[in-house]
C-alpha cells in the first residue's frame, strides 16, 4: 500500500474535521482568499501605525526579578540614561584639550539632543569653600597659627627678621608649658632648615612654613580636571542623549546629529582622532544594523525558497501560491504581535526570518502531496480534500508541536526569551491556519480547470532514499557511526557570554570600546552602589576599595563634607582677619650675622639640655654658624635679606591663598557642574558610588568574581556588569528550560495524536540525535554557544520533530514494508533546504550573533535532515520488514486497508492503540 493509503481509526476524527474544512473551503475560494488578503492588509496597517521597538537590553530582563528590581530602583533614582562617549585620541593634552572645549561647546548649543554634558570638572566654586575639607583639629591650629603670625600681617613685618625669629623661639623653649615647647621645636626645626638650604647656595629656597603647608595640601591642589586618561592622550566628552520620536531605535535623531557635529569638528582638527562610543551608541549601532541585517536576509531567503521550491516542483505558480500563503501568515503575524504585544525587541526581529524559514514547510507538505495526488489522476477538488486528510494531520501536529517549542519559552523568567516565545509560536500557528486555509484555497482558484498534464511534478527524492535504506541495519550502523564520531566534539562544547563577541563588525562604537578596555582604565561597564547619607557612601567606598577584584571608584560625595557649625565659625574669623592682606611685604632689616650666630649657639644648648632627640635641628644649627663665619660679610647679609624677602612673599602668598578657600558657606550641589551632579547624586540626594572592575569585565570568571565582592559588600548594588551577569545566565537558563517545557508539552501532543509510546519515540529520534550531533560538531569547529544563538534549542526541536512527524505518519499511513513516499521524502528535504536557506540568510550578517545564529541552525538542520531521511526510514525500514506477512498470516481475513499497527505487535513487541 502506498503513502495515499487510509489513515488509523484514531485519527479519523482529526482527518474527517480537515476533510470537512477543507469542503467548507472550496465551496467559497475567492471569499476566503478575500478575506485572508483583506486581514493581511489591516493587519500590515496596523502594525505600521502602532508597532513599537524596543533597543535596550534593559527590555529584555523581566521587571519582576530581584536583580532587575534593583535596577529600576536606580533608573528610578538617576534615570534611565547611560552616557554617550565622545572619545578624543591625540598626540598630549595640549592636542586633546582645545578639541574638548570646542566639541562640549557645540554639543551645548544642541540642547534639543544633548544634556549632562561633562568633559571638565570645574572645581572653582569649591576651591573657595576648600577650608571646609579640613578636619576641626587642621582648623584649629590654622587658627593658631594665624593668631601667631597676625602681628605681622597687621604691619610688623620686622618679627620676620631671622635674629628676632631666633629669639622668639629661644624665648618659648625655655617656657614651662609643654605645648608652648613642642611648638616653639617644631618652628625652629623649618627654620633652621630652610635658613641652612639658602645659605648653602644663593638662589635656593626652603619653605619655613612646612606645617602650614601639610595643612592645606589637599585644598591647594583642589583645580578643574579634564576627563583625560593615557597621560593626557585620551580625553572624553561625556553627554546624554534626548529620546526623540524615534519608533524604532532611541537616540537615532541624536546620534546622527551628533555623529555629525563629530565629523565637522574633526575636519577641522586633522591631527586627532575624533571617536564615538557608549552603551545607547553600542545599542543604537546593534539595532540598526541587525534592522539591516534582517532586511536583506528575509529578502534573501525569501528569494532563495522561492527558487528551491521552484526548482523542486518543476513550476512556478505553486510555489508562487506557497510563498504567497505564507506572507500572508506573516502580515497576520504582524498583526497579532502589534496587538498582542506590541513591540518588538533585539530578540523578537528575528521572528520574521524564523517564520520563513519554518512556515514554508507547512505549504511545501500541503504541495507536495497534492501534486503526487493530482499525477495519480485525481481533480483538483478530490486532490485537495485527500490531501487535507493525508497530510493535513501532520502538517497539523507538526505546526502544533513546532509553535508549542517556542511558546514554552513564554513561561520562561528572561522576557526577551518570552517574547519571542509567543510571537514566533503565534506565528507558526498562523502559517499552519495559511496552509491548511488559504493554500488551498488558492490552488482550487489556480488548478480547477488546470490538466493534469500541465501540472509540475516534485523531485524524485524518495528514489533517492531508497537506495540508502535498501540495507536499513548497515544504514543504522552508518549513521550511528557518524553520530559517535562528532561525539568527543561534546567536550569541548563551551558557552560565550561575552556580548562584544556578538557586535556587528568593524563599529566604530565596539572598537572603541575594546580600545578603551585594553589600553585605559575607561569603561562603560561599572557597578553602582547607592547611599542615603554622604558619610555612608565614604565608608562603603574604603571597603570596596580593598577588594582585590576593584580597581577603582568614582562618587561625588567627598565633595561635600560634612557641615559643623563651629568650623563654620573658625572659617568665618579667618575669612574676616584675611581680608585686608598687604599685597607686598616692605623690606626686612636683617640681623647682624655674628650676632645670629650667638643666638643660635644659646638655643642649640637650651635644646641640648632640654630634648637630646633634636639631633636634626642641632645638626642644621651648626651647619648655620659654619657659613655665617665662612661667607664674607656682604655675601652673608645679601643671602640673610634675600631669605628674609622670600620668607615674608612666602607666608603672604599663603595667606591670600588662604583667603581665597575661606568662605565660610559649605560647599553645596549648585557649586559643581550640572552634568556632575546629575551623575552621582540622585533626585531625592541619594549618593551614588561607581566601582570599576580589576579584570576584563566581559570575563566571565572575572565577572563572576567581581560580582560575588560587590554583592558581599552591598547585596543591593546593581548596575551593567551585575545585569549581564544575572541577566545571562537567566537567559541561559531560560533557553534549556524553554526546552525542556516544549519537550514535554511536544510528547504530550504527540501521545494525543499517535496514542503509542513507540511511535512518541520514533518521532522524537530524529531530532535527538541530530541535536547530538549538532552538539558535537559545534565542539569540534570551535563554535561556542552564546545568548543569540542558543535559540537553537527550541527552532532545532521545532524543525526536527516536525520532520519526525511527517515521516512516522508516512509510515503509519502504509502496510507491508514500509517505503519512504516521494511526497514525505520530497517535502522533507525541501522543508529542510528552505529552513537552512531562509537561517543561512543570517551568515552575511554584519551582526556577529545573527551570523553565529544562521551558522548554528545550518548545522543542526543539515544533522536533522540526515537523521529525518536516512537514519529514521532506514529504522522504520528495519522494523517493518516482513510486515505484509505477519499482517496475512495473523490476520488473513482483515481489509487490505487495515493499518500497519500489527507490525509493532509482530515484529516490533510493541502494543498497537
Amino acid at each position: 500500500m502506498t503513502a495515499e493509503g487510509n489513515l488509523h481509526g484514531h485519527q479519523s476524527a482529526l482527518a474527517q474535521s480537515l476533510t470537512w474544512i477543507t469542503r467548507l473551503v472550496l465551496r467559497v475560494p475567492l471569499a476566503v482568499v478575500v478575506l485572508s488578503i483583506t486581514v493581511a492588509l489591516l493587519s500590515v496597517g496596523w502594525t505600521f501605525c502602532h508597532l513599537g521597538f524596543r533597543t535596550s537590553r534593559l527590555d529584555l530582563l523581566n521587571p519582576n526579578s530581584v536583580y532587575n528590581k534593583l535596577w529600576i530602583d536606580y533608573t528610578n533614582e538617576f534615570g534611565d540614561e547611560d552616557d554617550a562617549v565622545v572619545v578624543v585620541e591625540g598626540a598630549g593634552r595640549d592636542d586633546v584639550i582645545p578639541v574638548l572645549e570646542q566639541l562640549s561647546s557645540a554639543l551645548s548649543r544642541e540642547d534639543k539632543h544633548f544634556h549632562a554634558i561633562l568633559h571638565e570638572i570645574n572645581l572653582t566654586k569649591i576651591r573657595a569653600k576648600g577650608l571646609h575639607y579640613l578636619s576641626l583639629d587642621e582648623l584649629r591650629c590654622l587658627e593658631q597659627f594665624y593668631i601667631r603670625i597676625d602681628p605681622i600681617l597687621a604691619g610688623n613685618w620686622g618679627l620676620l627678621n631671622t635674629g628676632r625669629m631666633v629669639e622668639d623661639i629661644h624665648r618659648r623653649l625655655s617656657g614651662a608649658d609643654p605645648r608652648v615647647r613642642a611648638s616653639a621645636e617644631a618652628e625652629l626645626s623649618g627654620l633652621v632648615a630652610s635658613l641652612s638650604t639658602s645659605l648653602a647656595e644663593r638662589g635656593r629656597y626652603r619653605s619655613p612654613w612646612r606645617r602650614m603647608s601639610d595643612s592645606v595640601a589637599t585644598i591647594s591642589q583642589i583645580d578643574s580636571e579634564y576627563l583625560l586618561a593615557n597621560e593626557g592622550r585620551l580625553g572624553f566628552v561625556l553627554l546624554r542623549l534626548a529620546g526623540g520620536q524615534d519608533r524604532f531605535a532611541r537616540g537615532g535623531e541624536a546620534i546622527g546629529q551628533l555623529r555629525s557635529l563629530i565629523k565637522q569638528v574633526q575636519a577641522q582638527h586633522p591631527h586627532v582622532q575624533i571617536g564615538l562610543t557608549g552603551l545607547p551608541v553600542m545599542e543604537h549601532d546593534e539595532m540598526s544594523t541587525s534592522q539591516c541585517d534582517m532586511l536583506y536576509a528575509a529578502l534573501i531567503s525569501l528569494t532563495g525558497v522561492a527558487c528551491l521550491f521552484i526548482a523542486g516542483f518543476g513550476g512556478l505558480r505553486h510555489p508562487f501560491m506557497t510563498v504567497a500563503a505564507l506572507l500572508l501568515a506573516l502580515a497576520w503575524s504582524f498583526g497579532l504581535v502589534t496587538v498582542v504585544v506590541g513591540h518588538l525587541n533585539i530578540l523578537s526581529m528575528s521572528f520574521a526570518v524564523i517564520l520563513i524559514g519554518l512556515g514554508i514547510d507547512f505549504g511545501i507538505h500541503y504541495v507536495a502531496r497534492y501534486l503526487q495526488l493530482r499525477s495519480a489522476n485525481l481533480r483538483c477538488k478530490d486532490a485537495l480534500i485527500q490531501t487535507a486528510h493525508h497530510v493535513g494531520p501532520g502538517v497539523l501536529t507538526g505546526g502544533v508541536t513546532t509553535a508549542i517549542a517556542f511558546l514554552s519559552a513564554g513561561l520562561t523568567e528572561f522576557t526577551g526569551i518570552a517574547e519571542l516565545g509567543i510571537i514566533a509560536g503565534s506565528g507558526i500557528l498562523l502559517c499552519v491556519v495559511a496552509a491548511l486555509l488559504a493554500l488551498p484555497a488558492m490552488i482550487y482558484l489556480s488548478d480547477r480547470y488546470a490538466p493534469r498534464v500541465s501540472l509540475p511534478e516534485p523531485i524524485q527524492v524518495g528514489r533517492f532514499i531508497a537506495l540508502f535504506v535498501r540495507f536499513p541495519f548497515l544504514t543504522l550502523l552508518a549513521t550511528l557511526a557518524i553520530c559517535l564520531s562528532v561525539a568527543p566534539g561534546m567536550h569541548k562544547l563551551r558557552y560565550d557570554h561575552n556580548l562584544l563577541n556578538l557586535q556587528p563588525v568593524g563599529l566604530e562604537s565596539v572598537q572603541l570600546e575594546r580600545k578603551l578596555l585594553a589600553e585605559t582604565d575607561q569603561s562603560i561597564w561599572f557597578a553602582l552602589s547607592m547611599a542615603e547619607s554622604r558619610q555612608e557612601i565614604l565608608e562603603r567606598k574604603q571597603s570596596f576599595l580593598k577588594l582585590p577584584s576593584v580597581d577603582r571608584t568614582e562618587e561625588a560625595a567627598s565633595f561635600f563634607p560634612a557641615d559643623d557649625q563651629e568650623k563654620r565659625t573658625i572659617i568665618a574669623r579667618l575669612q574676616q582677619r584675611l581680608g585686608a592682606l598687604a599685597e607686598r611685604p616692605p623690606l626686612i632689616p636683617e640681623t647682624p650675622p655674628d650676632k645670629l650666630g650667638q643666638q643660635l649657639a644659646s638655643v642649640h644648648r637650651l635644646i641640648v639640655d632640654t630634648d637630646p632627640r633634636s639631633r636634626t635641628s642641632q645638626r642644621h644649627i651648626a651647619e648655620i654658624q659654619d657659613l655665617l663665619r665662612r661667607t664674607p660679610l656682604a655675601d652673608c647679609f645679601a643671602r640673610l635679606s634675600e631669605f628674609q624677602q622670600r620668607m615674608a612673599r612666602d607666608l603672604l602668598s599663603r595667606m591670600h591663598t588662604l583667603r581665597s578657600m575661606a568662605n565660610p558657606e559649605p560647599p553645596q550641589l549648585s557649586d559643581l557642574p550640572e552634568g556632575f551632579v546629575t551623575r552621582f547624586v540622585g533626585k531625592s540626594n541619594r549618593f551614588l558610588l561607581k566601582i570599576y572592575s580589576r579584570a576584563d569585565i566581559w570575563d566571565m570568571d572575572a565577572l563572576e568574581q567581581f560580582v560575588t565582592d560587590v554583592k558581599r559588600i552591598d547585596p543591593q548594588a546593581t548596575g551593567k556588569p551585575l545585569q549581564t551577569y544575572y541577566a545571562s545566565r537567566q537567559m541561559q537558563l531560560s533557553y534549556v528550560q524553554a526546552a525542556l517545557y516544549s519537550l514535554v508539552a511536544v510528547v504530550v501532543v504527540l501521545w494525543l495524536d499517535f496514542r503509542h509510546i513507540g511511535y512518541v519515540l520514533l518521532t522524537l529520534m530524529p531530532v535527538g540525535s541530530g541535536m547530538f550531533m549538532l552538539f558535537g560538531v559545534m565542539g569540534l569547529l570551535d563554535i561556542s554557544l552564546n545568548p543569540a544563538n542558543m535559540i537553537v534549542l527550541p527552532l532545532i526541536l521545532g524543525i526536527g520533530i516536525d520532520d519526525g512527524v511527517h515521516v512516522v505518519h508516512d509510515f503509519r499511513n502504509q502496510n507491508g514494508p514500509y517505503v519512504l513516499s516521494n511526497s514525505t521524502a520530497s517535502a522533507v528535504l525541501l522543508t529542510s533546504l528552505t529552513t537552512m536557506i531562509g537561517f543561512g540568510s543570517l551568515m552575511i550578517a554584519g551582526h556577529l550573533g545573527l551570523q553565529s545564529l544562521g551558522r548554528v541552525l545550518t548545522i543542526g538542520v543539515n544533522c536533522c535532515l540526515l537523521t529525518s531521511l536516512v537514519m529514521l526510514p532506514a529504522l522504520l525500514t528495519w522494523i517493518a520488514r516482513g510486515r505484509r506477512d505477519a499482517v496475512e498470516k495473523n490476520e488473513p481475513k482483515q481489509d487490505e486497508r487495515s493499518h500497519g499497527d500489527v507490525s509493532w505487535k509482530v515484529a516490533g513487541g510493541l502494543h498497537s492503540p
